[in-house]
């Protein structure tokens, strides 16, 4: 699945390569997946997307938004899998989930694995979309600062009990994380999965804060994670240090032994010496 930095990337990537191409053709997909979202039948997609200039694409969290001048956007979210540009000649997959040719006849393509959403909306409607509607600030924004990131802790252990884990993976309390990456955060900060927020000191605070802002524009500068692909089918250059081969090196810290425990819908990583 495709985290902030992944998008980050891809977004960064369409400005540079598809923004002011022209559409001549949208399809949705022409293989079945139950847990891909549309929410226009192929026919409204391919009549409103016909003459469509390419403008700008941002992200929000696990979201991208890319503009369909004028007056539409389309939304991919919650994505896996692989979006992909192609440039003339090339030949169209077998299997897609969404795709897109412009005048030049080169075209872009989405495939998922997994599940994400895959929508056009009126511009601006796309802001009342469920999930990206009262979204919280993600680690890239300006915003997201050690006080405001206190205070999030602080409305959180009000309510039910959370642990470190659960802060970063569930419910999108920062947006745009997800259980690949809050793996290395976990491993930086210092913290078991299990960790309860309220017992977290001010030094642990701050700890982790670092952890999850430098952890993310690592992870960016690298283009993504090793094992997700970039828009020209490229992997990333970040190669996760808790990941399913942890178990098979030992920590880069103490030369420990890694362990792997099945925590909320989910393998864990961490040395049981450092995360204590």
């Amino acid at each position: 699945m495709f985290e902030l930095p992944e998008f980050i990337t891809i977004a960064n990537q369409m400005n540079a390569t598809l923004k002011g191409k022209i559409i001549t053709r949208g399809q949705l997909g022409n293989s079945p997946h139950k847990f891909v979202w549309y929410n226009r039948s192929n026919e409204e997609f391919e009549h409103l997307t016909r003459g469509k200039t390419i403008g700008e694409a941002r992200i929000k969290g696990r979201w991208l938004f890319l503009a369909f001048e004028p007056g539409y956007t389309l939304v991919l979210g919650e994505c896996g899998g692989k979006m992909l540009y192609h440039a003339p000649g090339s030949k169209l997959p077998k299997k897609y989930h969404l795709y897109i040719r412009f005048e030049d006849e080169s075209f872009f393509t989405v495939t998922t694995q997994m599940w994400g959403a895959m929508e056009l909306y009126e511009q601006g409607q796309e802001q009342n979309r469920k999930y990206v509607k009262g979204m919280k600030t993600t680690p890239i924004e300006a915003e997201f600062t050690l006080e405001y990131f206190n205070a999030l802790l602080d409305d959180l252990i009000k309510g039910e009990k959370r642990s470190a884990k659960s802060l970063l993976t569930q419910d999108q309390i920062i947006p745009g994380l997800g259980n690949a990456i809050a793996q290395d955060i976990l491993f930086q900060a210092h913290l078991h999965p299990r960790h309860p927020l309220v017992d977290l000191s001010a030094d642990q605070r701050a700890v982790l804060f670092h952890a999850i802002v430098d952890t993310v524009k690592e992870v960016t500068d690298k283009g993504g994670r090793y094992d997700e692909y970039d828009l020209f089918n490229n992997p990333g250059g970040y190669v996760r240090l808790m990941d399913k081969h942890a178990q098979e090196r030992p920590c880069p810290t103490c030369a420990g032994e890694i362990e792997k425990i099945q925590y909320l819908g989910g393998a864990c990583y961490f040395c049981p010496r450092c995360q204590q």
